[in-house]
């Protein structure tokens, strides 16, 4: 239990904090994140804007962790750590955000310049304003609102902006789970806020696997009169895709966990193969993006996989060459009876008077890194799901809102045993 007077000063703090937390969302939209993969120079410049913002709001903690990369001109990718010491410093509640966005994609689809955040109508509009700044500025200001309190926290109170979510998180995340100074313990809580929905009544425990493959189909360029000296290896290619459908028929199981509950198999890109319409191509390349139950060993998948190409070799008498671009094998699920999963929901319900749901999802999580290495992880967040999209927004009430969801679980002590759990069922 939380000292409720205690809790409902951290509230009235919190929502006087509204401007400022929108000065903060704009001044982060304003720094470009984005990885050398998607052509950007990684996250230095933005995480010594908030590294800089985090010393003059006087959070006394503050550790920045740096992964080598050779590709960034600074030489590095930053991660910070922000600890607020609880009476109980063996144990630290922690909210984990990413610091890098991806890229706007097509500009003429945004009304305004994407990193230049504006507020209309109650939302915040901008690259990375959900994505993940909503929830980075959510926690921060939760945080910030009990070091002004003066309130020690039961536990020690934790907060980690990382690099490289994005991509990969080699550079983010799995760096710091590899450093001998690992910061975070398996006993401590850990929430993710990197999906979620408008209601904000689903808490993800368990992520798909997640397979994505290139496609290269070789065959012989010729002259697109003469079809009969070449073989076609975009025709062949677009045979390949069709009969890829046909894994969703091998891996059919369904699990009401997730939504979809099925595995998915889609192609998603296509590189251009010739310039000239009077061409026949001898190469082709295109790539797919499967999520898969986690009940599927990837290597199965990879199996069939291979086994239609290679039908596709023998009809077509081209080479098709199979090469994975990121390979998750899904770790298990969070347990529904985890502390985590019952303090965040106790939080949820105290702000927003849902008790959350437990679910799975087919989007990876950075949440996935925790789960690989032995720590129960939960994914939430009350958000409008426009990450990734032209003019992509976040709800200032969800900002706000979600802070105080973030203060209530900071303030909570030890959470309840599984039998304890169970009886709350």
């Amino acid at each position: 239990m939380i000292d409720q007077d205690c809790f409902n000063r951290i509230v009235r703090r919190i929502e006087a904090y509204e401007q400022e937390m929108i000065r903060l969302q704009i001044g982060l939209c304003a720094i470009p994140a984005l990885a050398p993969e998607n052509g950007g120079d990684g996250e230095y410049r933005k995480a010594a804007f908030l590294k800089s913002y985090l010393r003059e709001a006087g959070f006394p903690h503050v550790e920045e962790i740096n992964a080598a990369d050779d590709r960034v001109s600074s030489g590095v990718r930053p991660n910070l750590i922000v600890r607020i010491p609880g009476k109980n410093t063996e144990k630290t509640a922690w909210v984990l955000t990413h610091v890098d966005v991806v890229p706007p994609g097509e500009l003429s689809l945004w009304r305004e310049d994407p990193y230049r955040g504006y507020v209309s109508e109650g939302k915040l509009f901008g690259r990375g304003m959900e994505d993940n700044q909503q929830d980075l500025v959510a926690s921060l200001f939760a945080a910030r609102a009990i070091l002004e309190e003066g309130i020690v926290p039961e536990n020690t109170l934790g907060l980690s902006f990382v690099a490289d979510e994005e991509t990969s998180s080699r550079k983010g995340l799995g760096y710091l789970l590899a450093q001998e100074a690992n910061p975070f313990r398996q006993t401590d809580l850990i929430v993710v806020p990197d999906a979620g929905n408008q209601e904000g009544d689903f808490i993800e425990i368990s992520e798909k696997s997640m397979l994505w493959l290139r496609f290269k189909t070789t065959g012989r360029q010729c002259h697109g009169s003469r079809p009969s000296l070449g073989k076609n290896a975009f025709l062949a290619g677009s045979h390949l895709v069709v009969k890829l459908q046909g894994l969703h028929e091998v891996f059919a199981l369904l699990d009401p966990l997730f939504d979809p509950p099925e595995s998915t198999f889609q192609p998603t890109r296509k590189d251009a193969n010739i310039p000239n319409i009077n061409t026949i191509p001898g190469e082709d390349v295109f790539y797919s993006d499967y999520r898969v139950l986690p009940c599927y060993p990837l290597d199965k998948v990879l199996e069939t996989v291979r086994r239609l190409a290679d039908e596709i070799e023998e009809r077509f008498g081209v080479a098709v060459e199979v090469s994975p671009v990121e390979r998750v094998q899904a770790p298990p699920p969070t347990p529904p009876d985890s502390p985590v999963v019952v303090a965040l929901r106790d939080a949820v319900q105290a702000i927003y008077g849902i008790r959350p749901r437990l679910a799975g999802i087919g989007g990876g999580t950075v949440a996935a890194c925790f789960r690989k290495a032995g720590y129960p992880a939960a994914v939430w967040s009350r958000l409008r799901e426009t990450a990734h999209q032209p003019n992509e927004y976040c709800l200032i009430a969800d900002m706000v809102g979600n802070a105080k969801v973030y203060a209530h679980l900071f303030l909570q002590g030890d959470s309840p045993s599984a039998e304890e759990t169970i009886d709350r069922k």
